[in-house]
């Protein structure tokens, strides 16, 4: 991006990354990692989109939005027992990749939470189909029936209005989020008519024809493996 002058304009970028979408793209195109070794990932991750041959870009922050393991004992009705999440290796695990995002420069965390309330096994869609169409009966019913449902809160609402804040106050240029979904469309479309370039990286996922037309790039990072 060059300036009136013709000399090249740095470009202020922000990076946000909607974590639980990150987590779950990343084991699925990269496989397992511990805790240490994705948070690493991660940050090389955004990192790389500052790299560009068209514009000199500058990191204004990395900001990542999560949620905090639930760590109470959730009853499955389908086994009678209870289980306890905080002596899971999955709590173990997302804390300690908290603690190792606190340790990166230019990285903001910020945390929502998880619903307790709303915490529960449910049957799945599919199985739920066939039960009320008597396909299967309750005695079939296994393990791999139910999973685990819980709802996030707050994070969505961070993500917008961080990028309201900052395309409001004019402190970046651009604003780069790594997301899937189109709750983000909104926001976006506020911060474009601010000025503010708006990049989507969904990691190589599908994403609705209907988004384009709400984001000025799309740039997903690395080969997928």
């Amino acid at each position: 991006m060059k300036d009136t002058e013709g000399k090249t304009s740095i470009v202020r970028t922000a990076i946000l990354v909607d974590g639980g979408f990150y987590r779950k793209r990343a084991s699925h195109l990269w496989g397992q990692k511990t805790a240490e070794a994705r948070a690493s990932e991660m940050y090389n991750y955004c990192l790389a989109h500052l790299r560009d041959k068209y514009e000199q870009r500058c990191l204004y922050r990395i900001f990542y939005y999560d949620c905090p393991p639930i760590g109470k004992a959730v009853y499955n009705p389908l086994t009678k027992r209870n289980v306890f999440f905080n002596k899971s290796p999955t709590y173990t695990w997302t804390l300690e990749f908290f603690e190792q995002l606190k340790t990166k420069r230019k990285l903001a965390l910020r945390l929502g939470e998880l619903s307790e309330v709303t915490a529960a096994y449910n049957l799945k869609p599919d199985v739920t189909k066939a039960l009320l169409a008597g396909k299967i009966q309750l005695s079939d019913l296994t393990e791999n029936d139910v999973v685990f449902h819980v709802e996030q809160k707050g994070v969505d609402m961070k993500i917008g209005l961080d990028i309201a804040s900052m395309a409001y106050k004019k402190q970046v240029d651009q604003i780069i989020l790594i997301a899937g979904d189109s709750d983000f469309v909104p926001a976006a479309k506020l911060a474009r008519r601010e000025g503010v370039d708006f990049i989507l990286d969904p990691m190589w996922a599908t994403i609705k024809d209907s988004l384009f037309e709400h984001i000025d790039g799309l740039k997903s990072q690395w080969g997928k493996k």
